[in-house]
């Protein structure tokens, strides 16, 4: 039989449960599946801790119970709360005025004893998931990962929820873009997010007809750019639209950083190349160039049917994982089931756009250029 095999482990009575990262359609539905299913099915108390990691740290928890979870799994973001700044293994503190980081993964352990706690399940993407790892094999902590991120980059699974939502958000984006581009004659240009990978720009535009789309993983030319987009113009094409994901870089040069923040399990926020292609296209074309920055749009709101399903799902085996004692371990999608992986074979290996992948390959033989 595939997928969680479960052999109910009766030593288990409370488990844990936060969300950490940034929020993300789903989170919702998980922590309604891991409530559900273990009172309904293992008669568990459910304990949540409040804003990440930073809960598990200052002793901020509240039990869970169905009541809780009524009518949340269509909502976005996370009745927990979330931060992407509390890791317990460098926690910012100002002592004598000065900012300092101490290892305070101590009192994570005693605070999850105070509650009595026999299992953590943390929902989150490679910041918090490394975390998770980090307690498990250096405290000792039974702790059981889900994997989260609407970037689509982490490896060891086939998909993470919230990617789809942000996939259709960006989709929908273009769409509404086409009309005013094509009525104003005009290059519009739509940054999305997606970090270091380009999963979210490369299926959008393909979903949206975008005629340019720029990724991480192929560095492109503003020349080859500017010769897609002039193409059009002599074919009667007055206008063009362009995705470009926030990690996007030319040929020899950098990523836009937007800012830096230190105490983050992402300190580069990148975020800027949208204006810098939309600029220069301008200046070689002459044409009027617009951008359009979707920002948090595509982290909010409420997660399509499929996100609802694979977090239910991700919830669901969550809760198996714990009552098989598979600690150490997360949650994953092997299509069409739910299986799991070492957190140790989950992070610290981002999942890319295969460049050479049927994607990329389709994207090129309809035409779209990636500017290589």
């Amino acid at each position: 039989m595939e997928g969680i095999n479960v052999a109910v482990n009766k030593t288990i009575r409370r488990i844990g449960v936060l969300t950490g990262g940034g929020d993300c359609p789903g989170l919702n539905a998980v922590i309604r599946a891991v409530v559900k299913t273990a009172i309904r099915e293992y008669r568990l108390t459910v304990v949540g801790f409040e804003n990440g990691f930073g809960g598990l740290i200052q002793n901020r928890a509240r039990d869970l119970t169905e009541k809780d979870v009524v009518g949340i799994l269509p909502r976005g973001g996370t009745i927990l709360g979330t931060t992407n700044r509390d890791n317990p293994f460098h926690y910012p503190m100002i002592i004598n005025g000065q900012k300092v980081f101490k290892d305070v993964s101590d009192r994570v352990v005693e605070n999850i004893n105070i509650h009595n706690i026999d299992a953590m399940i943390i929902i989150g993407g490679d910041g918090s998931l490394s975390i998770g790892k980090e307690l498990f094999e250096e405290k000792g902590l039974p702790v059981v990962g889900v994997p989260k991120t609407i970037d689509n980059d982490l490896s060891a699974t086939d998909q993470t929820f919230g990617f789809d939502t942000a996939l259709n958000t960006a989709t929908e984006a273009i769409d509404k873009l086409h009309t005013t581009a094509e009525s104003h004659h005009r290059i519009i240009v739509l940054e999305v997010m997606g970090r270091y990978a380009g999963w979210i720009a490369l299926e959008a535009g393909l979903a949206g007809g975008a005629d340019v789309i720029l990724i991480p993983e192929i560095p492109f030319s503003m020349e080859n750019v500017i010769k897609k987009i002039t193409d059009r113009q002599e074919q009667g094409k007055k206008f063009s639209i362009v995705v470009v994901a926030e990690g996007a870089k030319p040929v020899g040069g950098e990523m836009v950083v937007q800012r830096r923040v230190e105490d983050s399990f992402d300190p580069v926020r990148l975020g800027g190349i949208g204006n810098v292609v939309s600029y220069q296209i301008e200046e070689e074309t002459g044409m009027e160039s617009r951008t359009t920055v979707l920002g948090h749009l595509q982290r909010g709101g409420t997660p399509t049917a499929f996100d609802r399903i694979l977090a239910t799902r991700y919830g669901t085996g969550a809760v198996n994982l714990v009552m098989a004692g598979k600690f150490g371990e997360m949650v994953c999608l092997r299509t069409p089931n739910i299986e799991s992986v070492p957190l140790a074979d989950a992070v610290g290996e981002q999942r890319l756009v295969p460049v050479d992948g049927d994607l990329i390959r389709a994207a090129k033989q309809i035409g779209i250029s990636f500017g290589d």
